[in-house]
């Protein structure tokens, strides 16, 4: 049974109500929020039978048309509508991942950007290495364990985070959001359920928001921050994939020129040499 498939359709639908989709107020209340069903499937072309298979995760041969049927009908972004393929192909059980290595020079690239805050992320965005200003930035992350060194779970389980985040909420929904674009990928990947699981049990913020079944793919944006010893900073981020391996980035951080931003990030930098070298997650 194809879990996430059913998860994503059934909460796409719950978001278009018929108003969105053109189609007439029937009479009645409705049981529930959205499309029923056979709107969907009258919007998408498709019988009733068949959409309610394909939502109900049953291993069906859906052809590229039906999806681009389906992603008109429930509105999908650009985002939402890749997730969607990703979703609906056949998924098997696959040996396990093998471990992600960081090339030497990856890390050296990321030590000589010393006035840049920059990261690599692998699999569930969890951090392989990163540089002493962004270790500096992310309240000395790069120094915990290296089964911590998971933003998510950094979002959720450190009460730091909700200090460190001056919108906290926005942020971690888009964390739970980017997790779900790897989930899609990799929907058998133990570690994950692991993550999800434990994130599931001890956050209720976390349990909601999984289950909104939302996709953000986390490739550039900004976070505003209010560090401990600097105050508040504006950062940039880009994200990039490294060659040779598609469940691995490279994220940087960048402020605006001329800004307290600015300022703050190079007050943050001089701080940072005068402490204690710590374990910076290489």
């Amino acid at each position: 049974m194809n879990t996430e498939l059913r998860e994503f359709l059934r909460s796409r639908r719950a978001k278009v109500t018929p108003e969105d989709a053109g189609l007439p107020a029937l009479p009645g209340t409705r049981r529930v929020p959205g499309l029923r069903r056979e709107e969907v499937a009258q919007l998408a072309g498709v019988s009733v039978d068949y959409y309610v298979r394909l939502e109900r995760g049953r291993n069906v041969n859906v052809s590229e048309s039906v999806l681009d049927a389906l992603a008109r009908a429930l509105q999908l972004n650009d985002t939402e509508r890749a997730h969607l393929y990703t979703v609906a192909k056949p998924t098997r059980k696959t040996q396990a991942l093998p471990p992600q290595r960081v090339r030497p020079g990856l890390l050296r690239v990321l030590d000589s950007m010393t006035d840049v805050p920059a990261m690599l992320l692998g699999r569930r965005s969890d951090v392989l290495a990163m540089n002493a200003l962004a270790s500096a930035l992310y309240m000395d992350f790069g120094a915990t364990s290296p089964q911590d060194r998971n933003p998510v779970r950094f979002m959720f389980l450190d009460p730091a985070a909700r200090a460190l985040y001056l919108d906290w909420e926005a942020n971690a929904r888009l964390a739970v959001a980017h997790l779900h674009i790897y989930a899609g990928r990799h929907p058998h990947d133990p570690k994950l359920a692991a993550l999800v699981g434990e994130l599931s049990v001890r956050d209720a913020d976390f349990r909601r928001w999984w289950a909104d079944n939302d996709v953000y793919l986390h490739a550039h944006g900004t976070k505003a921050l209010n560090h401990p010893v600097v105050g508040e900073i504006t950062v940039a981020y880009e994200s990039f994939t490294v060659d040779g391996d598609p469940d691995m980035s490279m994220a940087l951080h960048t402020v605006e020129p001329g800004s307290s931003s600015e300022q703050n990030l190079r007050l943050l930098a001089s701080w940072n040499l005068t402490q204690q070298p710590s374990d910076v997650a290489h």
